[in-house]
Order: structure tokens, then sequence, then C-alpha cells
């Protein structure tokens, strides 16, 4: 009776002299061993997403209640306790000392009383919560079921109240923009800096980091060093011809847009650059027109410009 062939109807090979037995036993756990070394080094060389939240959230309908201990990024808890916490006594107390200290126009008021019942709320995914045009462009509900776990692994969405969370973490609507200060902790951005410090340059591991957030949620994380120089960042400019003159400039739909289905598309491209030089070939083998140099100075990100003409 002939062995099982290998793909391709290859016949089996026979183990080379001396691999039979127990030595063919520890022969095999080598090559399990390479096997998930080899794994390792993917996932510490994959691409690190960083995203903005958006102001507006999904309503939420669960019977699973917020748990901390629920979430990702296990190093971020005492922090996301204290503004938690804070927050939620801010919101059930005078409620227009809790509207200006967040920012919220008068048909935002209902936000503060949501945000004051946090601590029981109903929670879904992180990427359910998240909506907008950057969200509706990433489209992650329509992703491929491939390009659906890059997406788990890859994205962190930064946020006032959580630091970052990825997009299977549970949490419910809240509102908590990353420029608020709080009156026990302060500025939201200083209070984050040195917890997400600790915590996510381990995440980034050896690879590429492309950060695609907003100013103020920038600001709570800076990579430096040897990371930053792994780091991109992405502005979106519109081209337009006025009298036969080219004029770029940034459009907020057009940004958040793009950065949008650029995502989707590298995700679904299962494309893994490991360096920002990498990433602006791979963007324009998918069609995106990049402009990009490398730093002058070092331990800076690159800036990758993403010129459109529409949308």
């Amino acid at each position: 009776m002939t062995s099982p062939a290998y793909p391709g109807d290859q016949p089996r090979p026979e183990p080379p002299d001396g691999v039979r037995g127990p030595a063919g036993v520890r022969a095999r756990a080598d090559v399990r061993d390479h096997v998930r070394e080899r794994v390792r080094e993917r996932e510490e060389t994959q691409v690190l997403v960083l995203l903005p939240p958006s102001e507006g959230k999904a309503t939420v309908r669960s019977r699973t209640r917020l748990d901390l201990g629920a979430l990702s990024l296990p190093g971020l808890t005492g922090a996301r306790a204290t503004v938690l916490h804070e927050l939620v006594a801010l919101c059930s107390g005078d409620t227009e000392k809790a509207r200006a200290a967040l920012g919220l126009s008068e048909g935002l008021r209902g936000e503060v009383a949501k945000n004051a019942g946090l601590l029981s709320a109903p929670v879904r995914p992180a990427g359910e919560i998240y909506t907008g045009v950057l969200y509706d462009a990433l489209g992650l509900a329509t992703l491929s079921p491939a390009a659906k776990r890059r997406a788990t692994r890859a994205l962190l969405v930064f946020s006032g109240l959580w630091g970052a969370v990825g997009v299977k973490d549970p949490i419910p609507a809240y509102r908590c923009p990353a420029g608020v200060r709080l009156p026990g902790t302060g500025p939201l951005g200083a209070h984050w800096r040195r917890p997400l410090a600790e915590v996510l340059p381990e995440v980034a591991g050896r690879g590429l980091v492309l950060d695609l957030r907003s100013s103020s949620y920038a600001s709570m994380w800076r990579p430096e060093g040897e990371l930053a120089e792994r780091t991109a960042t992405v502005r979106v400019l519109q081209s337009t011809v006025v009298d036969g003159v080219e004029k770029r400039g940034v459009v907020s739909h057009f940004n958040k847009a793009t950065k949008g289905r650029l995502v989707r598309d590298l995700l679904e491209s299962g494309a893994a650059p490991r360096d920002p030089a990498a990433l602006a070939t791979v963007l324009e083998e998918l069609g995106y027109v990049v402009e990009g140099s490398a730093p002058e100075k070092p331990g800076s990100a690159w800036r990758l410009d993403v010129i459109v003409t529409e949308l």
C-alpha cells in the first residue's frame, strides 16, 4: 500500500538516515519550533494601524455590560479606571458643568446622561461602536474573513476614555474626546502619555506603524527613536486645478474617507510592508498616488502624502 501523497501528488520522502525513531520525533519537534518562531516573527513584524475614534457612536443594545478586564492591553486598565470613574462622577453631577468640560453643544446634552451610566452600560465590539466617514469607508463588517482577522490583529483605535482599544474590545457608547480636561485628572492627552508609552512599543514589535490619527489623539503617544523611524503618518491632499495651476489642500471629508479606504485596501491585500518606504510602494501598487521621503532627522517618523482628485 502506497503512502498518502504530499500536495502536488509527490511521493512522501523517506526520512534521512539517523532521523527515524526518537530522533525523528526530535526532528519533527525542531520543525514545529521553527514554525512557531516564524509565526512569532510575522506577528512581531505585522503592520500596526493607529486610528482616531469617531465622535458619534452607534446605539448599543446588548445584555453584556462593561468589564474593564475584558479589554485588550491590560497594562492600561488602571489608567482606564481612573478616567472612567472621574467621567462618571462628573456627568452624574451638574449637567452644565459636565457639558462645558466635555465641550458639548446644547444639542448634545443627552451625552452627559449616557456618560453617567457607563459603569452599567451595554457594550458592543469597538469596531461596531465607531461610526462616521472613516469607518464607513473602512467597512469592517464587509471585509473578507482573512481581512477581518488582520483587522483584529492590526487596528488600534485611540480614545480619551480607554487610551487605545482593539476593534473586538467590548465597549459602550461614550463621549470623551482626547482634548478634554477633567477636573481631577487634568488634560487627558497628558494622562495617557506614560501608560501608552509603557504598553505600545511592545505591541508594535518590529513592524511598521501606520499612524492615521488626528492631532489631538496623536498627542497621547508618539513613537520615539528606532520605532519612530518605522512609523509613517499619512496626510491626504485634494488636488484641484484652478486657471491651469494645481492647488493642494486638506479637506476633512476627503481625508477621512481616503484613510478608511486605504486601510481597507491594505487589509484586503494581505500586504505587510516592514517600513515606510515599502508602504509607499504597496500603496502605489494599490492605485494610490503617494509622495514622501525619509525624514532628515534621525528618530523621526515619515510623512507620506496621498494625493486625491475626487472621492
